[in-house]
């Protein structure tokens, strides 16, 4: 696969929380290969960062990501060929990682929306832990229209987001869901006038915790949504075990008991 240069996302990490953003305004953002790769290599730099505690990802412009760029897709950079995983023993292929790597950061990952969240854009919002999106937000599993299936991960995250009966609604008719109506769904968390900014403050909230309480957080109830429950009370207990006595846990007990601000390290 060809590598391009055009940039598509930026991203940046200031006290311990990532901002990254899609960066093609003029587009709404829309996934082409350029876009695809970017994606992928930023969310692949931030899986090995113990300094990064959270994620905000965003889009510039009007909109979060309006889907597949069918014209740029067109331009050969990204073929058939991808669609097959790219190294040995990765099971995602490009496609699928650039929306659910999101998930599979062990860091929370907040999505800041905006505008049209549709296609690939939606799957890629729905691969982040938290979504909180302006109230002009519209998302649509729209695949169907194209007669296909959502091909980015959406399967998933969906059963943790909504029941099956709802999942099933939403991928078999394509139809766009308006802000309100996605709240009480649960495909988002909450609407804020100002998502963006809402979701760093959220951000630095959590980056201000105990970074592998939170890891081991996320991990804990991702595979509590997925697993069995003898599996994942035997998990709560192993990571609850590792995390009693260790260095960030006797700084937030001395916090808590000082009220004082705690002083977290981001490695071992």
């Amino acid at each position: 696969m060809n590598r391009v240069s055009e940039e598509r996302v930026t991203s940046t990490v200031t006290d311990g929380v990532a901002d990254v953003r899609l960066t093609r305004p003029d587009k709404h953002n829309a996934l082409d290969p350029a876009m695809f790769i970017a994606l992928d290599e930023a969310a692949a730099g931030l899986a090995s960062r113990n300094d990064v505690r959270a994620v905000v990802l965003s889009g510039d412009g009007p909109s979060f990501c309006s889907g597949l760029d069918f014209a740029g897709m067109a331009s050969g950079e990204i073929g058939i060929e991808d669609l097959l995983p790219a190294e040995p023993g990765e099971v995602a292929n490009i496609f699928q990682r650039v929306a659910y790597a999101w998930q599979r950061l062990p860091m929370p990952t907040i999505a800041a929306l905006q505008g049209a969240c549709f296609g690939g854009g939606a799957q890629i919002a729905l691969g982040a832990d938290l979504r909180i999106a302006a109230p002009d937000t519209r998302i649509s599993i729209m695949e169907i229209r194209y007669g296909l299936v959502p091909d980015m991960g959406a399967t998933q995250v969906l059963p943790m987001l909504v029941p099956l009966d709802v999942a099933k609604e939403l991928t078999f008719t394509g139809r766009i869901v308006e802000a309100l109506e996605a709240v009480e769904l649960g495909l988002l968390t909450r609407i804020d006038g100002d998502p963006r900014t809402a979701a760093l403050a959220l951000a630095r909230e959590i980056a201000a915790k105990s970074p592998h309480a939170i890891r081991a957080a996320k991990q804990l109830l991702n595979d509590a949504y997925r697993g069995r429950s003898e599996e994942v009370l035997a998990l709560e207990a192993e990571l609850q075990r590792e995390l009693i006595g260790s260095p960030n846990q006797v700084a937030a007990v001395t916090a808590a008991v000082t009220r004082q601000p705690a002083e977290y390290a981001d490695t071992d």
